[in-house]
């Protein structure tokens, strides 16, 4: 699909599908070269990472590597967007580990996965050991997964712990609930081959510890994260990721909520799935 023609309308929030899996077909040929680069990545630690230096500096600071700035005005060349409405094509065949998977071969399939995975990324999961190694797994193509692994369990590490609320294990102190979401609000196809593209999703994330007390209360962050997905074993799968700051509104006039109410809403609101 090139570049240049017309896309249909772009995304809408859908229920979660009924859980399955992607059919394999054929690995792409990819260069080691090109894999080897992952070990710099820049990889959601997100918001945490802002919110935990409010307290000081964070051991994952090394994990982050590459300038971070606002976004810059304008649309690049060549890249897309379209209004938000429904398109009528199923964006998702199942799930795998409770991450949305099974993605079309297209530039709407690499949207779609480009936003699911920003979730994956920036969820509360991510700060578990053993939940972290199953997401990295299942969203990342092999040869990237087995490298980064290591890299993100030195960043998570019980200092980085500590200083965004949690205990040093990682766990959620009695009393308080740990929030770590991310939000996408849009997406852009800025480049796009049928084995390779680079998708930009603007999102908000809300990373705090709502509870009586809490000294990390939660707070919302805006940033852009751009992924660059190859296709591995029927689906998209990151090779690469960036993040940067912005593009960030202006603060509304709403009333923070108490700490009860925000443990609550993260308790009883679930999210989505998010597709093109």
């Amino acid at each position: 699909m090139s570049l240049g023609q017309d896309g249909p309308p772009t995304r809408t929030r859908l229920p979660e599908p009924v859980p399955g899996t992607g059919g394999p077909s054929r690995r792409p040929q990819r260069s080691s070269r090109n894999l080897v680069t992952v070990v710099g990545v820049v990889v959601l630690l997100i918001a945490a990472i802002a919110f935990a230096n409010r307290g000081g500096g964070s051991p994952a600071d090394s994990a982050a590597p590459g300038g971070v700035g606002g976004q810059g005005g304008g649309t690049p060349h060549g890249a897309r967007s379209q209004p938000t409405a429904p398109t009528g094509t199923k964006p998702v065949d199942g799930k795998n580990a409770g991450i949305p998977t099974g993605y079309a071969r297209t530039d709407q399939g690499a949207q779609s996965a480009a936003a699911n995975y920003a979730v994956a990324l920036g969820s509360d999961g991510m700060f578990d050991t053993a939940r972290r190694h199953t997401i990295v797994a299942t969203i990342h193509a092999p040869e990237v997964a087995d490298r980064l692994q290591a890299d993100l369990d030195r960043a998570y590490s019980p200092g980085f712990l500590a200083n965004v609320g949690l205990n040093e294990d990682g766990s959620v102190p009695d009393g308080y609930t740990f929030v770590s979401r991310t939000v996408p609000v849009g997406t852009r196809v800025t480049d796009f081959s049928s084995s390779a593209a680079t998708v930009e999703v603007w999102s908000t994330g809300l990373v705090g510890l709502a509870g009586e007390g809490s000294t990390k209360p939660v707070s919302q962050t805006w940033f852009t994260i751009t992924e660059q997905l190859i296709w591995v074993d029927g689906d998209w799968r990151i090779e690469r990721s960036s993040q940067k700051e912005g593009p960030a509104p202006v603060n509304g006039d709403n009333r923070a909520s108490g700490a009860d109410e925000i443990a609550n809403a993260v308790r009883g609101y679930g999210g989505f799935t998010y597709a093109r």
